[in-house]
């Protein structure tokens, strides 16, 4: 059985799961941070309760939080069920089970939603998309993206993840994408061409394990870096 998506699904993460997922260190947490498709994830919630604001990107933020709300539920039945579907591609140490990955999911979820509008007044939240972003060359110190780039590599082209990299390169010094498998835990065939294309333009990258470990082959990202 394997996991199929229309399209991008908001399904969001934990602060603790940006974490491991990035490799973050508090010296990274302190540095200008942008997410971009962070969609429904708390990592932005967290942030700002710490005192250290950052900038979240996603086209789903045009919605409202009640509509935000109804999209998740609308999404949640159908992941979970692919995911009890698809239990065999997991490793079952970080979350216990479906039910228990489906319970701190939700609360993440939920964390957005209560930070959503007032996070939108304070410009935490931006409705924009890839390969499309409304910031300056250069804004940001690190550029975040996760479960979309390679994620999602049956519902966008290598054309896109070109134009998609190419432009959190333009907005931020260092991008640091995961995971760099698809949805089913596959390789992404567009990885080693982006990179050979990154690399053309002098742009250092590097992937790196990172210490999130849920899909079987998901745990490691791409580092890209501006010279």
């Amino acid at each position: 059985m394997d996991f199929h998506y229309k399209d991008i699904v908001p399904w969001g993460r934990s602060f603790d799961e940006y974490l491991d997922m990035f490799n973050l260190s508090e010296d990274d947490l302190a540095r200008n941070i942008v997410g971009v498709g962070d969609g429904p994830a708390s990592f932005n919630t967290w942030m700002h309760q710490r005192g250290t604001p950052m900038v979240s990107v996603d086209p789903v933020y045009r919605y409202s939080e009640t509509e935000l709300r109804q999209r998740i539920q609308d999404t949640y039945a159908d992941v979970i069920a692919q995911a009890r579907q698809n239990e065999d591609k997991f490793v079952w140490t970080k979350f216990a089970s479906v039910d228990e990955l489906a319970e701190i999911r939700m609360r993440a979820m939920d964390e957005f939603c209560q930070d959503f509008e007032s996070g939108k007044q304070q410009g935490r939240y931006i409705d924009a998309s890839l390969p499309n972003l409304p910031f300056p060359d250069g804004h940001f110190d690190l550029v975040l993206s996760a479960h979309l780039l390679f994620f999602y590599s049956a519902n966008r082209d290598l054309a896109f993840h070109l134009d998609a990299v190419r432009e959190l390169l333009r907005i931020g010094t260092e991008v640091r994408i995961f995971p760099i498998v698809d949805v089913n835990s596959n390789p992404s065939p567009f990885l080693s061409p982006v990179i050979n294309e990154l690399e053309k333009d002098g742009i250092t990258c590097s992937v790196e394990r990172v210490p999130y470990h849920f899909q079987k082959t998901g745990n490691e990202m791409l580092v890209a870096m501006n010279a």
